[in-house]
């Protein structure tokens, strides 16, 4: 059952890549994930998904296909959309809430710390666009 979400993410693709970034703040400080965050009032899941790959790697992005639904209750209850697209622009600029960024294949996600559910999702995402 869908439920309302309060944040959101992007599975970034490019080619056979996802882009990911190195969380720099809690939760899962340190570990690889998907660009992404809380929505702000008054703001959908796709407009928080846009705002924040923005805001924390300097892409643009467009035509974004829902992944799926992520519940997280470790820091609190986190519903995360995920969307999934390869239309983007600009250049990846890094800010404060990423320590890293980085293209990654599918299959190196089992070599880095992730956050939990990852590489299922990345692979999901990929699958959707496959289709489109």
């Amino acid at each position: 059952m869908l439920q309302t979400p309060n944040a959101a993410s992007v599975a970034l693709i490019d080619r056979d890549k996802v882009l990911l970034i190195r969380r720099a703040r809690k939760p899962w400080l340190g570990r690889w994930s998907l660009p992404g965050g809380r929505l702000e009032p008054g703001e959908t899941a796709e407009q928080a998904a846009t705002r924040e790959l923005f805001e924390e790697v300097g892409l643009s992005v467009s035509e974004l296909r829902p992944v799926r639904q992520m519940v997280f209750v470790e820091a609190g209850q986190f519903v995360l959309q995920v969307f999934a697209t390869t239309r983007f622009e600009g250049r990846v600029t890094p800010n404060e809430e990423a320590s890293a960024c980085r293209w990654v294949r599918p299959g190196q996600l089992a070599e880095l710390e992730t956050t939990p559910g990852l590489e299922a999702v990345v692979q999901e995402a990929f699958a959707i666009l496959d289709r489109s």
